[in-house]
C-alpha cells in the first residue's frame, strides 16, 4: 500500500480577505493513521484554522481523479507582510514530519495569481461554439476569444453553479459564477479564451477541429493529473497495472459505430415491418410536454414518431412554452397532414410535471409511451412494442435500451444496454429512463407525475408504475435517442443538483408505499442513490466457515470480522473437513473457548453442499452467512449491509464485493452464460472500477452470487433444503441461487459489503482424469437443471453484451 500522505488539491487566495490563503486537501483512506499537518513560510510554522468536511458531496468532487474521497481538509491562514520565498506543507505523524508540498518564491507567486477558475466543455450547437465553465469573479470577469489569433465576437452569459459554491463558500449567495460563452462558428482551427479579473489571467486554448468532430478541445482534468494522484494514494505498483488494463482495455473492443453496422436494424427490416399487420394491434399515445423547443428539434422528434413502422399512434403535445413563444405554427403544419397529432397550448407553464400531466390528459390509447421533447424514437420503436404486446397480452410496462444522439441528430453513442427488471438497481437509479410505456388504466391507478420530485418525476413516474404492474417486459434494443453532446454529461449535472434531492425523496417514497423502513441518500455519483435500512431487529447471523488447515487464513478470516464488524450479533460455526495439521486442531481448541464459536467436524470426502448443509442444520440464526475461510473483511459494515437487504420479504440471498489481494475484482456477482456456463463479472478490473453503467458500484439483482460470501435467510435455505449435494465442487453456489430465484425470491448483489478473497487466480484447474470427468460431468448436471436459462440468456445481462469477456463490453 502506497504511504498515507496528505493530498494537496488546491491551494488559492480566500476571495473575501486579503493574504489569507486556502488549502484544499485531502488523506487517503481518510486518514486512518490519524496523521496531523504542518505549514511552514519561510521556514517557521504558522498557525492555521482546520476544517474537515465529509460526505456524498465530497466524494463526488474527487471522482473527476476517480479516487474515494469521504473526508477534505480546508485550512485558512494569514500571509506574513514579508515577501514569501519559501512554502512547505508537512504530514506529521507524532514527531516524523514527511514533506508533501513545496515550492519557491517564484512558483508560490504564479500560483497566488492565477484566476479562480476553469473551462470545462465544449460543443458546436446551432453554429455556434459554446464554451461552458466557471470563474469566482462572477460576472465581474473581462472575457475575449481569438480564433487563429483574430478577435472574435461573443456573448457571455452567467450561471448560478452550486459545485462552485461548495468549493468557495466565501462567495455571496447572489453570485453567478458559472459561464456559457457563445462565438459564431468560424473556419479556424485553434480558439484562445482570455478570462481578466483582479489584475489576473487565464488562458485557454482549444482545438476547433475537436469540438467539430464532438470531441473535447482541451483536457479539464488532464490524464496526467488523474494518474499522479491515484499513483499518490495507490502506489505505483497499483497505478501501472490501471494503465496496463486502460490500455489492454481498448484493444478488441467493438465500437458503437460497427456494432450498429452489424447489428442495427436494416432497411429492408424495417420494409418489412411496415407491410406486417396486427390483429387488434394497440393504439400508443406519445405524450410530450413542450417548452421553448428549438425548431430544428420539434421537426425532427416529430418526424420520428412519424416514421415508425407501426402506424397506430397519436402524439400529444402539451405546449407550456406561453402564448409570445407558442410553437402552435410548427405543430400545425404537421397536424394539417396528420390528423393522429394533437396539440393544446397551455394557458401557463406548469413545470415539467405539469406540461407532462397535461399531455397525458390528452392520451385515448391503449398504452402511454413517454418521450422528451428533443430526443428521437427508433423507427422500429412502437413495432417492438406492440410485438411484445400481441406476445404477452398481460404486459403492464414496457421499456427498451437507450443511446444518446448528438446535437446534429446524426452520431449515436453511449448505448445503454439493460437489465431485465431490476428493482433494486432502479432503486439505485433511474435505469429505466427511456423508451418507458405503460398501460393508461396502470398509468390510471398509480397516478400521474407529481411536481414534488420535479427532476427526477419520471423515477418517481416509474417506481409507481412497476409497484401497480403485474407484467413488465424490458426489450433488448435501443429504441429510443436521446438528445446530448457527445462531450456532455446532459449539461452541468450540478445545475441540476434539486433533481437528484428529489430522486432520494422519490425512492424513499417507493419504501414507504412498500411499507420498507428505510432512508435514501445521494451515491457516489450524481443520480446515483443509497438506501440504509432502518430495521429495529437485529437478528443473529450464524457464520459458517468450511475449513481444511490453513490456519493462518482462517484466523485472519475470523479476527477480521470479530476486530471491524460493526454488526455485533454473529455466531462462528467452523466445519472440519480432514485437516491433517495439529497446528488447526490446537487453534480449534483455542477458539472454543469463545461463547460465539462452534467447531463441527465433518468427517466424509470433500463435498462443498454437503459440508455447508451439515453446517447449517447446526446454526442457530436466522440468518447463514456463507464464508470462505480464505476472506477478510474490508468494509466494516460488510455484515450490516448484508443483512440489511437480507432481512426484505421479497429477497432470499445477498452476496458481496470481493477483491483479490492485488487489489482487482474477484467477483461482482454471476452472470449465467459467461465461458459457457457462469462466470464472475467484471474479474479482473481495478477495484475502484465503476464498471458498465456503474453496475460494479450499485446494488442490483442478478441470477447468482458466489458463495465464497452469500448471506441467505434460514428459513430460505430450508425451503429450497439447501444446496444440491450432486454439485460437489463446482456450480452449487450458482445452482443453489437459481433454485432460490425459482422459489419466489430475489438474489442481490451488494457492493458496499466487501471483503478480500485470497482465492489464487490460478485456482480450479481440472488438470487430473478424475478431475475433468467430475467438472464435466456437474457441466452437464447444470445443463439438464438449467438449460433454459443458459438458452435464453441471463434476465440480468443484455444480449447485445458480449459472452467471451467479464466487462459488459459489447458482443462481436
Amino acid at each position: 500500500m502506497a504511504e498515507v500522505n496528505f493530498i494537496v488539491e488546491c491551494i488559492r487566495l480566500y476571495a473575501r480577505e486579503e493574504r489569507t490563503l486556502i488549502i484544499r486537501g485531502f488523506f487517503p483512506e481518510d486518514n486512518p493513521e490519524n496523521r496531523t499537518l504542518k505549514v511552514y513560510l519561510n521556514q517557521k510554522e504558522i498557525p492555521v484554522e482546520y476544517t474537515i468536511t465529509s460526505g456524498a458531496e465530497v466524494r463526488r468532487r474527487h471522482l473527476q481523479y476517480r479516487m474515494n474521497v469521504g473526508e477534505e481538509i480546508t485550512g485558512k491562514l494569514l500571509l506574513p507582510e514579508e515577501t514569501v520565498v519559501d512554502f512547505k506543507i508537512c504530514s506529521c505523524l507524532g514527531t516524523e514530519e514527511t514533506e508533501v508540498y513545496h515550492v519557491n518564491k517564484k512558483q508560490f507567486e504564479k500560483m497566488i495569481n492565477h484566476l479562480d477558475g476553469n473551462l470545462e466543455m465544449e460543443r458546436l450547437e446551432d453554429g455556434q461554439f459554446v464554451l461552458t465553465g466557471w470563474c469566482v469573479a462572477g460576472e465581474q470577469t473581462k472575457c475575449q476569444a481569438q480564433v487563429d489569433g483574430k478577435n472574435v465576437p461573443i456573448d457571455v452569459q452567467w450561471k448560478y453553479r452550486k459545485d462552485v459554491m461548495d468549493v468557495f463558500p466565501e462567495l455571496e449567495e447572489t453570485v453567478k459564477c458559472g459561464f456559457e460563452i457563445y462565438v459564431p462558428e468560424q473556419n479556424g482551427r485553434k480558439l484562445s479564451l482570455h478570462l481578466y479579473a483582479n489584475e489576473k489571467e487565464n488562458k485557454y486554448i482549444v482545438s476547433l477541429d475537436k469540438v467539430r468532430h464532438g470531441e473535447s478541445g482541451h483536457d479539464t482534468v488532464s490524464l496526467f493529473q488523474k494518474g499522479i494522484c491515484y499513483w499518490k494514494q495507490y502506489g505505483v505498483k497499483r497505478t501501472i497495472r490501471k494503465i496496463i488494463r486502460k490500455m489492454q482495455g481498448k484493444k478488441d473492443t467493438v465500437s458503437y459505430e460497427d456494432f450498429l453496422k452489424k447489428y442495427g436494424v436494416k432497411e429492408e427490416e424495417l420494409a418489412r415491418q411496415r407491410q406486417e399487420v396486427f390483429e387488434n394491434g394497440p393504439c400508443f399515445s406519445i405524450a410530450v410536454p413542450l417548452y421553448q423547443t428549438k425548431e430544428k428539434y420539434l421537426r425532427e422528434m416529430i418526424e420520428s414518431v412519424q416514421a415508425q413502422t407501426y402506424t397506430n399512434w397519436e402524439l400529444c403535445l402539451a405546449d407550456g412554452s406561453g402564448r409570445e413563444h407558442s410553437l402552435q405554427s410548427v405543430v400545425g403544419e404537421y397536424i394539417a397532414k396528420d390528423k393522429r397529432i394533437k396539440y393544446c397550448l397551455l394557458d401557463s407553464n406548469e413545470g415539467i410535471a405539469g406540461n407532462t400531466n397535461e399531455a397525458l390528459k390528452m392520451a385515448d390509447g391503449d398504452f402511454v409511451v413517454l418521450t422528451d421533447h428533443d430526443d428521437l424514437l427508433s423507427p422500429e420503436a412502437l413495432y417492438q412494442c406492440a410485438k411484445a404486446v400481441q406476445k404477452e397480452p398481460q404486459t403492464d410496462v414496457i421499456y427498451s435500451d437507450e443511446d444518446k444522439v448528438d446535437m446534429s441528430g446524426k452520431k449515436f453513442f453511449e448505448p445503454h444496454f439493460k437489465s431485465d427488471y431490476n428493482i433494486d438497481l432502479l432503486c439505485t437509479m433511474n435505469y429505466i429512463c427511456h423508451l418507458f410505456v405503460v398501460r393508461k388504466d396502470v398509468m390510471e391507478r398509480a397516478g400521474l407525475f407529481e411536481s414534488c420530485y420535479d427532476g427526477a418525476q419520471d423515477h418517481d413516474f416509474i417506481l409507481r408504475c412497476t409497484e401497480k404492474a403485474e407484467h413488465i417486459v424490458h426489450i433488448p434494443k435501443v429504441l429510443y435517442h436521446w438528445r446530448c453532446h457527445a462531450q456532455s454529461t446532459s449539461e452541468n449535472p450540478e445545475s441540476k443538483l434539486y433533481a437528484f434531492e428529489n430522486g432520494c425523496k422519490a425512492v424513499k417514497a417507493h419504501y414507504d408505499r412498500i411499507g420498507i423502513p428505510a432512508e435514501v441518500e445521494q451515491g457516489p455519483f450524481y443520480g446515483m442513490y443509497r438506501t440504509h435500512y432502518l430495521w429495529k431487529e437485529q437478528p443473529l447471523v450464524s457464520i459458517l466457515i468450511p475449513n481444511k488447515d490453513h490456519v493462518a487464513d482462517l484466523k485472519k478470516c475470523m479476527d477480521s470480522i470479530e476486530e471491524k464488524s460493526t454488526y455485533r450479533n454473529f455466531e462462528f460455526i467452523i466445519v472440519e473437513n480432514n485437516s491433517t495439521e495439529e497446528e488447526t486442531f490446537a487453534y480449534y481448541k483455542e477458539i472454543e473457548k469463545r461463547d460465539n464459536v462452534r467447531v463441527l467436524y465433518y468427517k466424509e470426502e470433500f463435498n462443498y453442499s454437503r459440508i455447508n448443509n451439515f453446517g447449517a442444520k447446526e446454526a442457530n440464526g436466522e440468518y447463514v452467512l456463507l464464508l470462505n475461510n480464505d476472506t477478510e473483511m474490508i468494509e466494516p459494515d460488510s455484515i450490516k449491509e448484508m443483512l440489511d437487504v437480507c432481512m426484505r420479504p421479497d429477497v432470499g440471498i445477498v452476496g458481496a464485493k470481493l477483491i483479490f489481494e492485488d487489489n482487482t475484482i474477484q467477483h461482482a456477482g454471476v452472470i449465467i452464460g459467461f465461458g459457457g456456463v457462469a462466470g464472475h463479472a467484471f474479474i479482473g478490473q481495478d477495484r475502484d472500477d465503476n464498471g458498465y453503467f456503474s453496475r460494479i458500484i450499485s446494488v442490483q439483482d442478478l441470477s447468482a452470487v458466489t458463495a465464497a460470501c452469500l448471506m441467505v435467510r434460514r428459513s430460505v435455505f430450508d425451503e429450497v433444503e439447501g444446496l444440491n449435494e450432486e454439485f460437489k465442487v463446482a456450480f452449487n453456489d450458482i445452482d443453489f441461487c437459481l433454485k432460490v430465484r425459482k422459489a419466489g425470491y430475489l438474489v442481490v448483489y451488494n457492493p458496499y459489503a466487501q471483503f478480500y478473497h485470497y482465492e489464487s487466480k490460478s485456482r480450479g484447474q481440472e488438470d487430473s482424469a478424475d478431475k475433468v470427468a467430475r467438472f464435466q460431468q456437474e457441466i452437464g448436471l447444470f445443463g439438464e437443471r438449467w438449460g433454459e436459462l443458459l438458452e435464453n440468456g441471463d434476465p440480468y445481462y443484455n444480449p447485445n453484451l458480449t459472452l467471451d469477456k467479464a466487462d459488459f463490453s459489447l458482443k462481436e
